[in-house]
């Protein structure tokens, strides 16, 4: 009885858990003929973890739509809009007036002016970006919505001109002067720096089996930064992009960080516009597949979920918004550009990553379950990683674990746990913790075979381990 009580807490706090995710953010991009009513996604939305929707314009129906459910809204000022806003500060008034104080009852947190303008080479179109975004900013300041919404524009990952090593990171010194001015202002209001990451592009131009498992969170050996010797042990921290298909060279997302620190911008939040996987594509598209998506998605949640965070930027999981809620059937382009969707049109879901508020847990990559499972033991109350696991290993275990919805404060700064401050001793502690809320069978200790169970109490100093004898 009592262990089923821990049951039950467990799965009330995991689904608290979920409602609580504010890092989790869609894309919902409307290129399509065949998409659900507005009215019939929010309540979608509201069945899962999702708690940010990021938009493309500012469609009145779904902000309305999503009025009174708490869910966070981002809106776009698209690219032809920018010289109107730039030019007239009138403009950037009946432009709020019409998009965000018409809602009052809509959460609308970040307005996006433009998309990727430096990647488009029109000068006269950069040089007013920084003034369409002030304007908007002073229209916002007017309504008593300075602080509340923030505005921010979206770029390619090529506004860095030097990203590898990471540690090296630096913007183009073509867009210096507007780079600079545009940080200040997202300084000086407190809004992010929104980028377009892709690990799925980068895996086109290095199709080996290393990179494929590199991008997909899955256990690989690494790639180390050769500036500080950090070791990057997947590409959402540490990737290889491509902006329109082309390839762009190595950049790497703590290059970004990198970058900021150098121009002295270290306090400005990095924000994840667009990260996603599809599940279909052409003959040439490698690795478009049902399973990769599911792969990249789902252990991109865990890795969210942990709270690990990147190197540069650790403890903290940054603003993430997945590409995409719909398929979008009109897109022009390969087969990828209209196979991200993780819904269907019905509102069924194209594969499960755990965001339904039903279902938590996505179908991860690893740790496997055996096909045949054993006698649960008698005896070992705790579960502890192998001597001998690579750190590979390790950090997919400690992500994987983490990202199920179990507290890993202890193993944080600051926590009970935290000494020895080494992934040997965070991995075992969390993997633990997971046996332990799990039904405790054998496989839940297994960790695609770098953990085992133990008779012996691990815990240490001030450090315990829940667990004991079953």
């Amino acid at each position: 009885m009592a262990f089923s009580v821990l049951i039950l807490l467990y799965l009330l706090q995991s689904f608290d858990f979920a409602s609580s995710q504010s890092f989790i953010g869609v894309n919902y991009g409307q290129v399509a003929d065949n998409l659900p009513p507005p009215s019939a996604t929010a309540k979608l939305l509201q069945s899962t973890a999702v708690q940010k929707v990021r938009l493309y314009g500012a469609d009145p129906a779904i902000i309305k739509a999503l009025a009174n459910t708490g869910i966070g809204i981002v809106i776009g000022a698209a690219n032809g809009d920018i010289p109107a806003l730039a030019s007239d500060p009138n403009f950037a008034t009946q432009w709020v007036n019409s998009n965000v104080l018409a809602f009052p009852s809509s959460k609308i947190i970040l307005i996006t002016v433009g998309n990727e303008v430096l990647l488009s080479n029109d000068q006269n179109l950069i040089s007013q970006l920084l003034p369409a975004m002030q304007n908007m900013q002073k229209a916002l300041n007017s309504a008593s919505l300075g602080g509340k919404v923030k505005v921010s524009t979206v770029h390619s990952m090529a506004i860095l001109s030097q990203s590898d090593p990471p540690s090296a990171g630096l913007f183009n010194p073509a867009n210096q002067d507007i780079m600079k001015g545009l940080l200040q202002f997202q300084k000086d209001n407190g809004s992010p720096i929104s980028v377009n990451p892709y690990p799925f592009f980068a895996y086109q131009s290095d199709r080996r089996p290393e990179t494929l498992a590199f991008c997909l969170f899955q256990p690989n050996s690494g790639r180390v930064d050769s500036g500080n010797g950090i070791k990057y042990m997947n590409m959402f921290d540490a990737q290889n992009v491509f902006s329109n298909f082309d390839c762009l060279g190595p950049v790497k997302v703590d290059a970004v960080r990198s970058a900021l620190n150098a121009m002295g911008f270290n306090d400005i939040e990095i924000l994840v516009a667009e990260t996603g996987w599809p599940y279909n594509g052409d003959g040439n598209e490698a690795g478009a597949s049902v399973e990769n998506a599911r792969a990249y998605n789902g252990n991109l949640i865990s890795h969210l979920r942990s709270m690990v965070g990147t190197p540069l930027m650790p403890g903290k999981s940054v603003d993430t918004y997945i590409f995409a809620l719909y398929d979008e059937d009109l897109k022009p382009g390969p087969t990828s550009e209209r196979s991200f969707g993780l819904f269907k049109p019905d509102l069924s879901m194209t594969y499960d990553i755990g965001l339904s508020k039903s279902s938590l847990t996505p179908t991860p990559s690893t740790p496997k379950t055996p096909v045949t499972p054993s006698t649960k033991p008698t005896t070992a109350g705790w579960c502890v990683a192998k001597t001998g696991a690579s750190e590979a290993q390790l950090q997919a275990g400690l992500d994987y674990a983490c990202g199920q919805g179990i507290d890993c404060g202890p193993i944080q700064p600051g926590g009970a746990c935290f000494e020895p401050n080494t992934l040997a001793s965070h991995a075992a502690y969390a993997m633990n913790i997971y046996y332990q809320a799990s039904a405790k069978n054998p496989w839940d200790c297994d960790f695609s075979e770098t953990a085992t169970l133990t008779s012996k109490n691990p815990s240490y100093n001030g450090c315990a381990y829940p667990g004991g004898s079953t």
